[in-house]
């Protein structure tokens, strides 16, 4: 059994050598531990900081593309290096590095595929009582489109099996960590939460770079993987809406009729006709989005197969 450490990282020179020295080299249950970083186009001395600290794997994306390119490019390198577990965790040492073993112990036991650690949010100094409010929000959110039951969606501290690492795909070029939680719970894989440690402060977030765009990027993965996944019931609420109101005033303007038929009230006429019309079109959009996602998944299977052949 192989574990492999990923860190994606991007100008990580003054903290990669404190989260590198906290890694381990031996964990229970496997007979070897790699380390492996990506590098996403960093100007400073992160990759010699890398190779002066022994690490096994460098992968060089070439240019910065962003974190979540950068968690796919190390998945992909780390099954070719044939990781049987993947841990990734951050390069400013955010993650407490001995509570490794707790995080891989449910893929282990065989009662996971992949591993959350969660972290104690409340009582972590250096998140505002703000930060703290929108994570436990956003993983309520995340919980409800995932229909799993993670209460830290956001962390990066994660534990993923080779077969989950296959199975994964991230679109979003702004972050993983929703995405995949997400995804996984609507393909029915088998996710839990561990509690984790973390470490003192030693920089700020550069993934969020002010609390309005960490929101709306949030906001607009959630939507954009939820109706990826499961786009007859997003298209089927969201035309339910239009529906029901123009419904509404079509039965008000009908009382109303019948009431005084020498008046016409022809914008409250024409305002139902068009909300039901909207309705209308959004549940046909629903059903032709869940055609097109039968396709997706078969193309999804089609992928699978193919990495499994080409990583045996």
């Amino acid at each position: 059994m192989k574990l492999i450490i990923q860190m994606p990282c991007y100008n990580e020179e003054q903290t990669l050598g404190i989260a590198l020295s906290a890694l381990p080299r031996t964990v229970p249950g496997f007979d070897k531990v790699e380390w492996l970083i990506i590098n996403d186009g960093s100007t400073d001395k992160t990759v010699e900081v890398a190779r002066a600290h022994g690490v096994d794997h460098i992968v060089d994306l070439g240019g910065h593309r962003g974190l979540a390119q950068g968690f796919l490019a190390g998945l992909e390198a780390a099954l070719r290096a044939g990781a049987d577990v993947i841990v990734n965790t951050d390069a400013d040492n955010q993650y407490e590095a001995q509570d490794i073993p707790k995080l891989v112990a449910p893929i282990l036991a065989g009662e996971a595929e992949i591993v959350i650690g969660e972290r104690p949010i409340s009582e972590i100094e250096h998140f505002s009582p703000v930060k703290k409010m929108l994570q436990r929000l956003g993983s309520w959110v995340v919980r409800i489109a995932s229909a799993t039951d993670i209460p830290d969606a956001p962390s990066g501290f994660r534990a993923i099996s080779r077969e989950a690492a296959m199975r994964m795909n991230v679109f979003s070029p702004y972050t993983y960590t929703l995405e995949t939680i997400i995804q996984a719970g609507q393909k029915g894989m088998h996710i839990v939460s561990v509690p984790v440690r973390t470490n003192p402060f030693l920089r700020p977030s550069r993934l969020m770079k002010s609390m309005g765009a960490y929101i709306k990027r949030s906001i607009f993965t959630i939507v954009r993987i939820f109706m990826s996944y499961k786009p007859l019931r997003f298209f089927t609420v969201c035309g339910t809406v239009p529906f029901a109101a123009g419904f509404a005033i079509g039965v008000r303007w009908v009382l109303l009729f019948l009431q005084d038929p020498t008046r016409a009230h022809v914008p409250s006429l024409i305002l139902a006709a068009i909300l039901i019309l909207i309705g209308v079109q959004l549940w046909i959009f629903g059903l032709i989005a869940d055609v097109i996602a039968v396709n997706r998944k078969l193309l999804e299977d089609i992928q699978l197969r193919v990495r499994r052949m080409e990583l045996k």
